[in-house]
């Protein structure tokens, strides 16, 4: 077995990769930029190597920068994780010719695989079902205007050498298909050094179902069933869960023997994943094969019980699977949350900044992998219903940069069924804490709850049609609204006590503070009456009478309750005469005053936001790529503006309106803060 191994990545995975390292007691090397000469992978590595500035054009996905750490360093092998050089035959074949072990495929399946136009038409010749579209080369954004309306709108513009949603558009007329191929292109360049695009039909209303298939050197591919990635925004998977709640297992087994069949004939050794679009008849379409780790991985993991990180270092170093197809089962249900510095209150617009906060789930083992060890700090005591993972590259204080990924960590639970799996999802969620920095907690908290999620009533399609408007938070039924305003005022009850103990007014405690209160929440104004003993206390409210137990006490930041009988996490900021809780996505501002405070209350004037329409304001810290308009031009409703890059992506700002630009402010090059002017209107 290999003695040291060179992880050619970042964050997350990085930190992933070092634990399996671990466990196997194989020592490891990080390499790092200048933005990640602090990150948790250097921290956790036994060996870091900086490789740079900080883009990754002149780091990480440097080819010679990573070769000359092998060698400062003896690494046998590398692992390359996902992006980067991960899917890069170059890289592979580097490393081949230094007598470094690559784990991950040999090269030639790399190049097969990795380059989606020729992916296709092997899949073709070995009889998998695709997608019709053009597989060619495109030269311009003409041309590609012209084969969009050959194949028929709407249509999908992608990058040949992409993943993870970078250098991918859906175009629905030749306006959408001109600008998708030129920021494609551009996105591809700039993320994977390849500009190569290619276009194909894009089927409506689809579910995004992958199979993970592994493989060794001796002949023996297995698959290890499907994931459902159909939450999913700007074509960047959000939300996963293995098994998908829509196949059956004649189509499971239909799709994973397709998939094996696609990897034997390129060759194939090491984990890798082919994916599929499966319309409402279970017709599935073969997209493309990852030849590489996927972020969603561990939902496999969960549910199968195979750490697929060792597997890939195992047969890298020669060795055979330890197991064979029919050894393989689907045990419980898993979810995977990803948890992503993207603000989405603005739009889903990436954030930057310092972690002034970061205080995940505690992490829990359970189910097929309760004995792996490598991933979490498993609790001590009894056994557990429900297993809580988070696979993260980030730490409280540390910086979220605005040249990488906005991945901040990826939450995972499982439980025996569906419904458990989510429920264990949502308080997950409702425990984990970020701040200093926008982030989608609020939307995947959302999600959980929405009935055609739970029901499992899901396409690709799912955010753009549930949320068209963008998300601006989450609206709690009326009974949650009651139990969130029964544990507002106990927990306010608990904060008077605790206020006239240290001030020292009151001698005897308790029924000095009064029982009777009102409390204001998302619009609604609650009488309450509250009676306490030892063990909690009881809110008389809207004719009904709501048990609250808890152990908070005021400072801390995260409610741990029971109310009504049921769990109740909130994150909890203080605010005069009340809180702000956030809890399964909403965020209240709650005050609990008593009933003359509550009259005064209502005669208070509302303060207003500023007035911003005559100006155009960056929406996210980020680089000017482009100004379209000059001073003095008229603009038209939804005419392009400006285009900002931040976090690989490329966002283009247009006109809410018809105008005439007064002035610029910005030029292309140029960094801008969120808010910053970059135009002004007349």
């Amino acid at each position: 077995m290999f003695k040291k191994i060179l992880i050619a990545n970042r964050g997350e995975i990085a930190c992933r990769v070092i634990k399996t390292a671990r466990k196997m007691g194989i020592k490891t090397v990080a390499v790092y930029s200048d933005a990640d000469r602090n990150a948790l992978h250097v921290r956790m590595a036994d060996e870091a190597v900086h490789i740079g500035p900080s883009p990754a054009n002149q780091s990480y996905i440097v080819i010679d920068k990573i070769l000359d750490a092998i060698r400062q360093t003896g690494a046998e092998a590398v692992h390359p994780g996902y992006g980067f050089l991960s899917e890069n035959m170059k890289f592979a074949q580097a490393l081949e010719e230094m007598g470094v072990a690559f784990i991950g495929p040999p090269s030639p399946a790399i190049e097969a695989m990795g380059d989606k136009i020729t992916s296709k038409k092997i899949a073709q010749e070995a009889g998998v079902s695709t997608v019709p579209g053009y597989m060619g080369l495109i030269a311009d954004a003409e041309e590609a205007v012209k084969i969009s309306n050959e194949i028929g709108y709407p249509v999908m513009i992608k990058a040949s050498a992409g993943g993870g949603g970078k250098g991918m558009r859906i175009a629905w007329n030749d306006q959408e298909a001109r600008e998708g191929f030129e920021s494609s292109k551009n996105e591809a360049a700039n993320s994977f050094g390849d500009d190569r695009i290619f276009i194909e039909k894009f089927v409506t209303q689809p579910r995004h179902i992958e199979i993970q298939v592994l493989a060794d050197k001796h002949g023996n591919c297995v698959y290890l069933h499907e994931r459902e990635c159909s939450i999913q925004r700007r074509n960047q998977k959000v939300i996963e869960e293995a098994p998908s709640p829509f196949l059956d297992e004649a189509t499971r087994k239909a799709m994973g023997e397709q998939s094996v069949a696609l990897a034997k004939a390129v060759g194939y050794a090491s984990a890798g994943t082919v994916e599929f679009i499966v319309d409402g008849n279970r017709n599935f379409y073969f997209l493309e094969m990852n030849t590489r780790l996927q972020v969603e991985h561990p939902v496999t993991e969960l549910i199968t019980g195979v750490d697929l990180v060792e597997q890939m270092i195992r047969v890298a170093d020669g060795e055979k699977l330890p197991f064979q197809q029919s050894d393989l089962k689907i045990n419980g249900w898993a979810m995977e949350s990803r948890l992503y510095a993207e603000d989405p209150y603005r739009n889903f617009l990436p954030s930057i900044g310092r972690l002034t906060r970061y205080s995940p789930p505690s992490e829990v083992a359970a189910g097929p992998l309760k004995d792996a060890g490598n991933w979490v700090n498993a609790s001590e005591g009894g056994e557990s219903p429900v297993a809580v993972r988070n696979d993260t590259g980030v730490y409280e204080g540390g910086e979220i940069s605005m040249y990488y990924d906005p991945m901040i960590a990826k939450l995972c639970t499982w439980a025996p069924t569906r419904a458990e799996t989510i429920e264990a999802m949502r308080i997950a969620l409702d425990e984990f804490q970020v701040e200093g920095i926008g982030h989608n907690l609020p939307f995947l908290s959302a999600v959980m709850d929405h009935p055609k999620f739970t029901s499992g009533d899901i396409s690709t399609a799912f955010i753009a049609e549930e949320y068209p408007e963008g998300f601006l938070g989450a609206t709690l039924p009326p009974a949650e609204i009651e139990r969130v305003a029964a544990a507002a005022a106990a927990m306010h009850r608990v904060a008077e006590i605790r206020r006239t103990r240290i001030t020292g007014r009151l001698n005897n405690h308790e029924r000095h503070v009064g029982e009777h209160w009102v409390v204001t929440v998302s619009g609604r104004e609650i009488p309450v009456r509250i009676t306490a003993d030892k063990a909690g206390s009881t809110v008389e409210l809207e004719g009904r009478k709501l048990r609250v137990e808890s152990e908070w006490l005021p400072g801390q930041s995260l409610a741990r309750l029971t109310v009504d009988g049921a769990p109740l996490v909130m994150k909890v900021d203080r605010l005069p005469s009340g809180f702000r809780l956030r809890v399964r996505g909403a965020d209240l501002k709650t005050y609990v005053r008593r009933p003359r405070a509550a009259e005064l209350a209502r005669l208070m004037p509302e303060k207003l936001p500023p007035d911003t329409s005559k100006f155009l304001l960056c929406p996210m810290p980020g680089l000017v790529v482009k100004i379209n308009v000059a001073a003095g031009d008229e603009v038209q409703e939804g005419q392009a503006l400006a285009t900002v890059e931040a976090m690989k992506m490329e966002n283009i700002l247009r006109a809410e309106k018809k105008s005439v630009v007064k002035s610029v402010n910005a030029a292309p090059g140029e960094s801008l803060k969120v808010d910053d002017i970059i135009m002004e209107f007349e």
